[in-house]
């Protein structure tokens, strides 16, 4: 570009002319310094313009989601950026001929530039993919875009810090790459909770076991709540009391997690149960007990074709008349089989899924009678309600049936 080359020179002899000898040479670079700039900033918004305009057409036309939130992150400033150092690249012989020390710290200067434009260029390509998912509402990836984008962000201030440096001073690339390879026991003993938690973004998206919003359980920490937020070394969770809890995002990996997620999208929430009872207050169905509750509908089918079977089976054994011998119907396994009806006829219960009234191991408590079954409502308010409205019936039923039913909580 000889037009820039002829107005360096002049820009050289102006100063020579009418500055003493002791800032000649200070001023000669400063003005040619200020003159590289004024290039830089002329080519660069030039470029900008026409980037942006072409971009903002092309995202027009073609109406792509992820070019769109591309232009939103000025992916196109950096690009422009880049080529305008590159540009710049071609204007250092022209303007410091004159001055071959001064050219080698400019094309250094440039190439720190370039170094930090580029560093800003895959930052904000990696907050494109950041929104574009989070629009996308694809939670799992976006954990692993966090990560990377966090894992970039400290990362590349401290790779670009040293870099940066090298290039300064004008130190080679293998002697960088030869640093670099030193301190990396150093990088890992810093940088370990980073590390760990960019493997556990990564590890979480791409096993897709929990996601932003799901409802988690953390027994390590006694934890229950929806997660807020995972990024590289934090993981926030908004407890069910308001309260927030947070942990370290590599406990992801390392700690047991119970997601009720699938659960409560699925409208059915278990529910677990046991209710003690006083052995005492156990008792054959004698004729008294069975005027009281024959007319019991959930059981009265049950009991009448037991005891034809109890009667039938008794014909040919002594004694007989005795209750306690042969088959008997007892009132803790009538009761046992009417909650167990009750629950195949409850609306609430989800009938798709196991249904089951059992026996535990007696305790000093007394013995208890588990109730398992799944509520078709996972939501709290809804489940809790369920759960309430069975127990509620169940525990007042057991009085029809002559059980004590123990008020001692469990050890």
């Amino acid at each position: 570009m000889g037009f820039l080359k002829s107005f360096s020179e002049q820009i050289h002899f102006f100063v020579k002319d009418n500055f003493t000898d002791s800032l000649i040479l200070p001023f000669q670079i400063g003005l040619k310094m200020l003159l590289l700039f004024a290039f830089f900033f002329v080519i660069d918004i030039l470029l900008r313009v026409t980037i942006t305009l072409i971009s903002r057409i092309f995202v027009r036309i073609s109406n792509n989601e992820f070019l769109k939130f591309a232009y939103k992150a000025k992916v196109q400033n950096s690009i422009a950026h880049l080529f305008s150092l590159a540009f710049c690249f071609w204007l250092i012989d022209d303007i410091f001929w004159r001055h071959p020390k001064s050219f080698t710290f400019f094309e250094r200067l440039l190439m720190f530039g370039q170094v930090l434009v580029f560093t800003m260029l895959a930052y904000r390509i990696v907050k494109t993919f950041e929104a574009y998912y989070i629009h996308k509402e694809d939670r799992y990836r976006i954990t692993a875009i966090k990560a990377i984008s966090e894992s970039l962000r400290i990362f590349g201030m401290v790779i670009f810090a040293i870099i940066g440096i090298f290039v300064i001073f004008g130190i080679s690339l293998n002697t960088v790459i030869t640093f670099l390879g030193a301190i990396t026991a150093v990088i890992l003993l810093v940088f370990r909770d980073t590390i760990l938690g960019f493997v556990t973004g990564v590890h979480v998206s791409t096993s897709k076991n929990m996601k932003v919003g799901d409802w988690i359980g953390i027994p390590k920490y006694n934890i229950e709540g929806n997660i807020q937020d995972i990024n590289l070394l934090t993981t926030k969770i908004v407890n069910f009391d308001k309260t927030i809890s947070t942990i370290p995002t590599y406990d992801l990996l390392s700690t047991e997690i119970r997601n009720h997620q699938v659960m409560y999208e699925g409208s059915s929430r278990r529910i677990k149960r046991s209710i003690y009872f006083n052995i005492k207050s156990f008792k054959f169905v004698d004729d008294e007990f069975y005027e009281k509750v024959k007319d019991i509908n959930l059981i009265s089918e049950y009991m009448d074709r037991k005891l034809r079977e109890i009667a039938e089976s008794k014909k040919n054994i002594p004694h007989a008349e005795r209750i306690i011998n042969g088959q008997q119907l007892t009132n803790i396994g009538l009761f046992r089989n009417y909650v167990l009806n009750y629950l195949k006829n409850n609306p609430k219960v989800d009938q798709d899924e196991i249904i089951l009234v059992r026996q535990l191991e007696i305790s000093p408590q007394g013995m208890p009678l588990e109730i398992y079954c799944f509520a078709n409502k996972a939501e709290l308010v809804d489940y809790e309600r369920i759960q309430a409205d069975i127990f509620d019936h169940i525990l007042t039923a057991a009085q029809e049936f002559d059980l004590e039913i123990m008020q001692v909580a469990k050890a």
